[in-house]
Protein backbone atom coordinates (compact mmCIF):
# COMPACT_ATOMS: atom_id res chain seq x y z
CA UNK A 1 0.00 0.00 0.00
CA UNK A 2 1.10 3.36 -0.77
CA UNK A 3 2.57 5.89 2.07
CA UNK A 4 2.36 9.57 1.35
CA UNK A 5 5.83 11.43 0.89
CA UNK A 6 7.08 15.00 0.71
CA UNK A 7 9.32 15.22 -2.40
CA UNK A 8 11.01 17.83 -4.74
CA UNK A 9 9.26 19.86 -7.23
CA UNK A 10 10.02 18.97 -10.81
CA UNK A 11 9.71 22.28 -12.77
CA UNK A 12 7.99 20.78 -15.66
CA UNK A 13 4.48 21.03 -17.31
CA UNK A 14 4.20 19.93 -20.16
CA UNK A 15 2.82 15.89 -20.44
CA UNK A 16 5.13 13.34 -22.58
CA UNK A 17 6.79 10.18 -22.20
CA UNK A 18 10.52 9.92 -23.68
CA UNK A 19 11.34 6.24 -24.98
CA UNK A 20 14.66 5.47 -23.59
CA UNK A 21 15.03 2.25 -24.48
CA UNK A 22 12.73 0.44 -27.20
CA UNK A 23 14.50 -3.01 -27.68
CA UNK A 24 12.47 -6.68 -26.24
CA UNK A 25 14.58 -8.65 -24.46
CA UNK A 26 17.97 -8.23 -22.29
CA UNK A 27 20.98 -8.77 -25.03
CA UNK A 28 22.56 -5.89 -26.64
CA UNK A 29 24.70 -6.03 -30.24
CA UNK A 30 26.61 -3.81 -31.84
CA UNK A 31 24.31 -0.70 -33.34
CA UNK A 32 21.44 -2.14 -31.48
CA UNK A 33 18.67 -0.56 -29.41
CA UNK A 34 18.79 -0.32 -25.91
CA UNK A 35 16.53 -2.49 -23.52
CA UNK A 36 13.34 -0.92 -21.48
CA UNK A 37 13.14 2.06 -20.06
CA UNK A 38 10.76 5.22 -20.48
CA UNK A 39 10.53 8.84 -18.77
CA UNK A 40 6.94 10.35 -18.12
CA UNK A 41 6.95 13.69 -17.49
CA UNK A 42 3.04 14.68 -16.13
CA UNK A 43 2.06 17.03 -13.31
CA UNK A 44 4.87 18.75 -13.45
CA UNK A 45 6.78 15.25 -12.32
CA UNK A 46 9.25 12.78 -13.72
CA UNK A 47 8.67 9.40 -13.36
CA UNK A 48 10.69 6.26 -14.53
CA UNK A 49 9.15 3.55 -15.66
CA UNK A 50 11.18 0.44 -15.74
CA UNK A 51 14.97 0.78 -15.74
CA UNK A 52 17.03 -1.77 -18.42
CA UNK A 53 20.86 -1.62 -19.08
CA UNK A 54 21.32 1.89 -20.53
CA UNK A 55 18.35 3.98 -18.55
CA UNK A 56 20.74 6.08 -16.50
CA UNK A 57 22.58 7.29 -19.54
CA UNK A 58 19.48 8.23 -21.59
CA UNK A 59 17.89 10.07 -18.60
CA UNK A 60 20.67 12.40 -18.96
CA UNK A 61 20.31 12.32 -22.69
CA UNK A 62 16.87 13.25 -22.52
CA UNK A 63 18.25 15.98 -20.40
CA UNK A 64 16.72 15.24 -17.27
CA UNK A 65 19.72 15.57 -14.37
CA UNK A 66 19.53 12.65 -12.27
CA UNK A 67 18.68 14.32 -8.90
CA UNK A 68 15.09 15.00 -10.41
CA UNK A 69 13.58 11.69 -10.60
CA UNK A 70 10.51 12.19 -8.50
CA UNK A 71 9.40 8.34 -8.62
CA UNK A 72 10.41 5.01 -10.04
CA UNK A 73 8.05 2.04 -11.36
CA UNK A 74 9.39 -1.74 -12.18
CA UNK A 75 6.74 -3.39 -13.85
CA UNK A 76 7.99 -6.63 -13.29
CA UNK A 77 11.18 -8.63 -11.96
CA UNK A 78 13.01 -9.71 -16.09
CA UNK A 79 16.60 -8.43 -16.03
CA UNK A 80 15.50 -6.24 -19.23
CA UNK A 81 13.18 -4.04 -16.73
CA UNK A 82 15.08 -3.76 -13.90
CA UNK A 83 19.23 -4.56 -14.39
CA UNK A 84 20.25 -1.02 -14.20
CA UNK A 85 18.03 0.07 -10.95
CA UNK A 86 20.98 0.00 -8.77
CA UNK A 87 23.42 1.63 -11.01
CA UNK A 88 21.07 4.65 -11.01
CA UNK A 89 20.44 5.16 -8.12
CA UNK A 90 23.80 4.92 -7.03
CA UNK A 91 24.79 7.35 -9.75
CA UNK A 92 21.89 10.03 -9.11
CA UNK A 93 23.84 9.46 -5.20
CA UNK A 94 26.92 10.42 -6.46
CA UNK A 95 25.60 13.09 -8.41
CA UNK A 96 24.17 14.81 -5.28
CA UNK A 97 20.60 13.10 -4.85
CA UNK A 98 20.13 14.12 -0.86
CA UNK A 99 15.76 13.36 -0.77
CA UNK A 100 14.52 9.82 -0.74
CA UNK A 101 12.74 8.52 -3.82
CA UNK A 102 9.64 6.25 -3.79
CA UNK A 103 9.96 2.88 -6.02
CA UNK A 104 7.28 0.87 -6.77
CA UNK A 105 8.26 -2.89 -7.82
CA UNK A 106 6.54 -6.13 -7.45
CA UNK A 107 7.94 -8.69 -4.57
CA UNK A 108 11.29 -9.46 -4.87
CA UNK A 109 12.76 -6.45 -5.71
CA UNK A 110 13.62 -5.80 -2.33
CA UNK A 111 15.78 -8.51 -2.66
CA UNK A 112 17.52 -6.72 -5.52
CA UNK A 113 18.16 -3.58 -3.69
CA UNK A 114 19.60 -5.29 -0.70
CA UNK A 115 21.74 -7.49 -2.84
CA UNK A 116 23.21 -4.45 -4.74
CA UNK A 117 23.66 -2.61 -1.37
CA UNK A 118 25.86 -5.94 -0.53
CA UNK A 119 27.93 -5.48 -3.42
CA UNK A 120 28.87 -1.91 -3.30
CA UNK A 121 29.10 -2.02 0.45
CA UNK A 122 32.93 -1.17 0.22
CA UNK A 123 32.64 1.74 -2.19
CA UNK A 124 29.39 3.40 -0.46
CA UNK A 125 31.10 3.22 2.86
CA UNK A 126 34.49 4.69 2.02
CA UNK A 127 31.74 8.08 0.03
CA UNK A 128 30.12 8.33 3.24
CA UNK A 129 33.10 8.82 5.33
CA UNK A 130 35.18 10.23 2.75
CA UNK A 131 32.85 12.21 1.21
CA UNK A 132 30.35 13.24 3.52
CA UNK A 133 27.42 11.82 1.32
CA UNK A 134 24.32 10.20 3.49
CA UNK A 135 23.23 6.83 4.00
CA UNK A 136 22.40 5.47 -0.20
CA UNK A 137 20.21 3.08 1.64
CA UNK A 138 17.80 5.83 3.28
CA UNK A 139 17.63 7.20 -0.56
CA UNK A 140 14.89 4.44 -1.37
CA UNK A 141 11.85 3.78 -0.22
CA UNK A 142 10.25 0.63 -1.53
CA UNK A 143 6.37 -0.18 -2.06
CA UNK A 144 5.41 -3.34 -3.11
CA UNK A 145 3.03 -2.55 -6.47
CA UNK A 146 -0.10 -4.08 -6.47
CA UNK A 147 -3.54 -4.24 -8.47
CA UNK A 148 -5.08 -1.47 -7.40
CA UNK A 149 -4.86 2.58 -7.81
CA UNK A 150 -3.74 4.97 -5.50
CA UNK A 151 -2.54 9.15 -5.76
CA UNK A 152 1.04 9.74 -6.36
CA UNK A 153 1.80 13.26 -5.73
CA UNK A 154 -1.51 14.56 -7.38
CA UNK A 155 -1.16 11.87 -10.18
CA UNK A 156 -3.71 9.03 -10.09
CA UNK A 157 -1.77 5.71 -10.65
CA UNK A 158 -3.77 2.88 -11.37
CA UNK A 159 -2.22 -0.68 -12.16
CA UNK A 160 -3.62 -4.20 -13.11
CA UNK A 161 -1.86 -7.30 -13.35
CA UNK A 162 -1.53 -8.41 -17.00
CA UNK A 163 -0.18 -11.65 -18.29
CA UNK A 164 3.08 -12.62 -18.42
CA UNK A 165 4.01 -15.97 -17.98
CA UNK A 166 5.64 -17.54 -16.15
CA UNK A 167 5.50 -14.37 -14.06
CA UNK A 168 2.89 -13.79 -11.56
CA UNK A 169 3.47 -10.52 -10.63
CA UNK A 170 3.72 -8.56 -14.17
CA UNK A 171 1.46 -5.17 -14.19
CA UNK A 172 0.50 -2.62 -16.32
CA UNK A 173 0.03 1.10 -15.42
CA UNK A 174 -1.76 3.90 -16.06
CA UNK A 175 -1.25 7.39 -14.75
CA UNK A 176 -4.15 10.31 -14.91
CA UNK A 177 -3.65 13.89 -14.02
CA UNK A 178 -6.12 17.01 -15.07
CA UNK A 179 -7.91 15.47 -17.95
CA UNK A 180 -3.98 13.87 -19.37
CA UNK A 181 -3.63 10.31 -19.37
CA UNK A 182 -0.58 7.63 -20.53
CA UNK A 183 -1.05 3.98 -20.14
CA UNK A 184 2.06 1.52 -20.10
CA UNK A 185 1.19 -1.96 -20.90
CA UNK A 186 4.23 -3.58 -19.35
CA UNK A 187 5.18 -6.87 -21.28
CA UNK A 188 2.31 -8.78 -21.84
CA UNK A 189 0.23 -11.54 -24.00
CA UNK A 190 -2.99 -9.70 -25.47
CA UNK A 191 -5.23 -9.49 -22.62
CA UNK A 192 -9.20 -8.38 -22.59
CA UNK A 193 -8.65 -6.24 -19.61
CA UNK A 194 -6.14 -3.93 -21.15
CA UNK A 195 -9.02 -2.26 -23.75
CA UNK A 196 -10.58 -0.92 -20.37
CA UNK A 197 -7.71 -0.24 -18.60
CA UNK A 198 -6.48 2.02 -21.91
CA UNK A 199 -9.46 3.36 -22.32
CA UNK A 200 -9.97 7.14 -22.68
CA UNK A 201 -6.48 7.52 -22.44
CA UNK A 202 -4.22 9.85 -24.60
CA UNK A 203 -1.31 7.64 -25.12
CA UNK A 204 -1.37 3.76 -25.19
CA UNK A 205 2.68 2.34 -24.81
CA UNK A 206 2.14 -1.21 -25.38
CA UNK A 207 4.78 -3.99 -26.44
CA UNK A 208 4.42 -5.53 -29.84
CA UNK A 209 6.24 -8.16 -31.37
CA UNK A 210 6.23 -8.03 -35.49
CA UNK A 211 4.71 -11.64 -36.37
CA UNK A 212 6.72 -12.53 -39.14
CA UNK A 213 9.98 -11.48 -37.28
CA UNK A 214 9.53 -14.45 -34.44
CA UNK A 215 11.17 -17.55 -36.70
CA UNK A 216 14.27 -15.44 -37.80
CA UNK A 217 14.82 -14.32 -34.12
CA UNK A 218 14.89 -17.42 -32.48
CA UNK A 219 17.04 -18.95 -35.35
CA UNK A 220 19.29 -16.21 -34.55
CA UNK A 221 19.35 -16.45 -31.03
CA UNK A 222 20.11 -20.25 -31.46
CA UNK A 223 19.15 -21.62 -27.61
CA UNK A 224 18.75 -25.29 -29.12
CA UNK A 225 15.34 -25.74 -28.79
CA UNK A 226 11.55 -24.10 -28.93
CA UNK A 227 11.52 -22.93 -25.64
CA UNK A 228 12.03 -19.21 -27.02
CA UNK A 229 9.55 -19.31 -28.96
CA UNK A 230 7.03 -21.23 -26.66
CA UNK A 231 7.73 -17.66 -24.50
CA UNK A 232 7.64 -15.58 -26.92
CA UNK A 233 3.86 -16.28 -28.22
CA UNK A 234 2.42 -16.98 -24.64
CA UNK A 235 3.95 -13.79 -23.02
CA UNK A 236 4.10 -11.14 -25.45
CA UNK A 237 1.62 -9.33 -28.17
CA UNK A 238 1.90 -9.26 -31.77
CA UNK A 239 1.52 -6.17 -33.45
CA UNK A 240 -2.19 -7.04 -34.68
CA UNK A 241 -3.17 -7.73 -31.47
CA UNK A 242 -1.88 -4.77 -29.98
CA UNK A 243 -3.54 -2.94 -32.98
CA UNK A 244 -6.71 -4.05 -32.35
CA UNK A 245 -6.83 -3.17 -28.43
CA UNK A 246 -5.76 -0.02 -29.43
CA UNK A 247 -8.94 0.34 -31.76
CA UNK A 248 -10.94 -1.29 -29.00
CA UNK A 249 -9.74 1.36 -26.75
CA UNK A 250 -10.89 3.89 -28.94
CA UNK A 251 -7.13 5.79 -28.25
CA UNK A 252 -5.94 8.52 -30.41
CA UNK A 253 -2.68 7.15 -30.37
CA UNK A 254 -0.53 4.23 -29.98
CA UNK A 255 3.11 3.95 -29.42
CA UNK A 256 4.78 0.41 -29.93
CA UNK A 257 7.77 -0.44 -27.53
CA UNK A 258 9.66 -3.18 -26.40
CA UNK A 259 10.21 -3.73 -30.06
CA UNK A 260 10.62 -7.84 -30.61
CA UNK A 261 12.69 -7.67 -33.10
CA UNK A 262 14.29 -4.54 -32.63
CA UNK A 263 17.82 -4.82 -34.55
CA UNK A 264 17.49 -7.39 -37.52
CA UNK A 265 17.82 -4.99 -40.55
CA UNK A 266 15.48 -7.64 -42.59
CA UNK A 267 12.09 -6.17 -41.23
CA UNK A 268 11.74 -2.40 -41.38
CA UNK A 269 9.19 0.15 -40.51
CA UNK A 270 6.90 -0.73 -43.51
CA UNK A 271 6.57 -4.49 -42.08
CA UNK A 272 5.28 -3.22 -38.88
CA UNK A 273 2.76 -0.63 -40.62
CA UNK A 274 1.92 -3.07 -42.59
CA UNK A 275 0.95 -4.87 -39.41
CA UNK A 276 -0.90 -2.23 -37.66
CA UNK A 277 -2.86 -0.28 -40.37
CA UNK A 278 -5.07 -2.60 -41.09
CA UNK A 279 -6.89 -2.60 -37.62
CA UNK A 280 -5.83 0.81 -35.91
CA UNK A 281 -6.03 4.23 -37.86
CA UNK A 282 -4.81 6.45 -35.21
CA UNK A 283 -1.02 8.41 -34.54
CA UNK A 284 1.48 5.95 -34.56
CA UNK A 285 4.72 5.78 -33.31
CA UNK A 286 7.01 2.90 -33.69
CA UNK A 287 9.10 3.33 -30.77
CA UNK A 288 13.38 4.31 -31.14
CA UNK A 289 15.53 4.71 -28.03
CA UNK A 290 14.81 9.10 -27.47
CA UNK A 291 11.59 9.50 -29.19
CA UNK A 292 9.84 12.00 -26.96
CA UNK A 293 5.61 11.92 -27.54
CA UNK A 294 3.75 14.34 -26.14
CA UNK A 295 0.19 13.74 -24.85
Amino acid sequence: MYRPFSFRQTQMTHSSVTLLGTKGGPAIRPGTPMPTSSLLRLGGKTIVIDAGLGVTRGICDAGVPLTGIDAIFITHLHSDHYLELGPLIHTAWTAGLKTPIPIYGPEGLGAYWRGFLASMEADIALRIADEGRPDLGSLVELQKLEAEAFTLFDIKVSAIRNQHPPLADSFALRFDHQGKSVTFSGDTAPIEEMVDFAAGSDLLIHEAMLTEGIAALCARVGNGDDRLRIHLERSHSSAQEVARIAARAKVPALALHHLIPSDDPAFTQEHWIEEIRPFFDGMLHLGRDGMIIEF
